[in-house]
This record gives C-alpha cells, structure tokens and sequence, in this order.
C-alpha cells in the first residue's frame, strides 16, 4: 500500500539527518550513498513532501520532522521491547535525550536523574538549550523530553507543570555600594539602568525584565558582561563584575556569607518550568518523568500570580 512507511526507507532518513550527509549515512548503514539516496528519494514519492534540505549539513523540512520524530519513536519503542523480552545485550545502555535550561541543569536537574533506579541503565544525553531551543528539539524529534518554560504542547508530546524557579537581583556588597547606593539609602530604581549588569548571552532577558518591572519601559544598562555559564553566572556577580539575577538556590549561600546582598527584596522573578515528552508509551520515559517531578516538588517554588518570563539558557 501506498500509504505505508517502509521502516528501512524511515530508518535510512533518520541516519541522514543524524550523521549530516548521506555519504556518512552510507558509512553507517554499510550501503553505498546511491543506495541511501534512493530510499530517501522513495519515500519522498511515497510521502509526496520533500523531506530533507539539501544543505551541508542536510536538515529535515517540517514534513521531515514529523518523519524523523516518528523514527526516534520506533526506535524507542523497539529497544523497549527488546528489553522487556530479555534481548538486550549485557553492556547495553538505553539511550535518553533530554533538553534542559542552564540553571535547572546547575541546580535541581541532576539530583532528579539521581532518583531514577540505576538498574534502568540508561545513558543520558542531555542538550543544554534555552526555551525556544528545547521545543525546536522536540517537533524535530531531536530530544525526548524537555524542561521548559512553555505551557504549550508540542505537538505529539504531553505537558506537566513542575513549578517555578525563582531568581533574586543580587550584586557583591562593595558593587553595591559603589554603584546602587546602598549606604547613603538611594532608591535602587534610580541607579539601576546605569550600574554595570551579568547577562547569561544575548538572548537572556530576565535582567531587563527586572528593570522593566522598577521602572517601565527602562532596562539594564549597556555595560553588560556576557558569562554563558550557570556556574560562571554566579561567580561574575560574586566577583563584582555587575548585579544579576541568580537562581536562588545558588543565591542564598552566598547572602548567608555575606558575598551578595539582596537589592530588592520584594522584587523576585519567577519562571515557570514545565516538563514536556514524547507521547509515548515507554517504561524509562516515563520513571525520569516522575523523578523529575518528585524532584522539581522538592526543590522549585510553588504557584504564584507572577508573569512568566522567558527560561535563561
């Protein structure tokens, strides 16, 4: 029937998007690049969409996605299977791609992985990646799961509220100072736009959206320190390099040490963070789904009325 996926025609696109061109899809199908070349062009007839753009490296069109996607499926479902019929081969990892903001994965992510039972063996593949990224990754069936700060579903995946990380605008007590005021008791919101800034890249704005919520339509000053790094994040505004919105778990043991102080105290930003998957039924999937959960409970604020803002890195 016309209307089937040949699994082998699937599979072989798969390997062209996964390896960037089809002479390495060759190589690892062990077929010649003609032979690669005419599955995917048999399933392009077979579809009547155009699948894959020939660019270096090749990238799947919007049709291409939903192929791809539906292969990363079968595959998980297969080794699942595989599994549960005891043909999994000793040694032999389940793999798992998820896509995770930078500040989750410095805070609470890992442990949440750490709750997963080992005797699953999974190996994880975990793609850092920010918020319009991690659903970039799952409509291209690149990733799993993913946290994000989107409430809306990709399509073929499900949502799950884990709850809301909360950032607090610190800076180091002698930037502080120096720059907002703090001992002569001037308003933070009148020195604010001038004083030195740590942004995570160019797309982070949760310092601008501070800014914004002080004083409308301002925002953070052009002498800005671009640190692509959680860890690094933290460390730059501990240094005195520029204030910046840290997450508070990596905040508050630095304000109980007197290495940052708290700028203004009625003034935190919450992000939501959702969980988004694969509709699939898959035992693994679904026990990291829970542990994230569970984890995220613990650990992650819980409902407040607050704006969402976009997810850092």
């Amino acid at each position: 029937m016309m209307s089937e996926l040949p699994l082998d025609q699937v599979r072989t696109l798969l390997a062209v998007v996964d390896e960037g061109t089809f002479d390495a899809a060759a190589n690892v199908l062990r077929l010649t690049p003609s032979a690669v070349s005419q599955r995917v062009k048999a399933l392009e007839q077979r579809t009547g969409r155009v699948l894959l753009m020939r660019t270096k490296p090749v990238r799947p069109t919007e049709s291409g996605e939903v192929v791809v996607r539906f292969a990363r499926q079968l595959s998980r479902l297969e080794r699942d299977a595989r599994t549960a019929l005891g043909m999994s081969g000793p040694g032999e990892p389940t793999p798992l791609s998820i896509a995770v903001n930078s500040d989750s994965l410095a805070t609470w992510f890992l442990p949440a992985l750490r709750r997963v039972p080992q005797e699953l063996d999974l190996a994880y593949e975990l793609r850092r990646e920010d918020q319009d990224h991690t659903a970039a990754l799952l409509r291209e069936g690149l990733v799993m799961a993913a946290v994000t700060s989107s409430p809306e579903a990709v399509t073929g995946c499900s949502v799950r509220r884990l709850g809301r990380m909360r950032y607090l605008p610190v800076a180091e007590p002698a930037f502080a100072d120096r720059w907002l005021g703090r001992r002569a008791g001037a308003d933070v919101r009148e020195l604010i736009e001038d004083a030195p800034v740590v942004g995570f890249d160019r797309r982070d704005d949760l310092q601008d959206s501070f800014v914004r919520r002080l004083v409308p339509g301002a925002r953070a000053s052009s002498r800005r320190h671009l640190v692509p790094s959680s860890e690094g994040f933290a460390s730059a505004v501990a240094a005195g390099m520029g204030w910046g919105m840290v997450p508070d778990v990596q905040a508050e043991p630095l304000l109980r040490e007197g290495r940052l102080v708290l700028l203004t105290p009625d003034h935190t930003v919450d992000v939501p963070l959702h969980w988004q998957q694969w509709k699939l039924d898959s035992p693994a999937l679904a026990t990291v789904a829970e542990a994230v959960a569970a984890e995220a409970a613990e650990t992650l604020a819980g409902e407040r009325p607050i704006a969402p803002r976009p997810l850092r890195g």
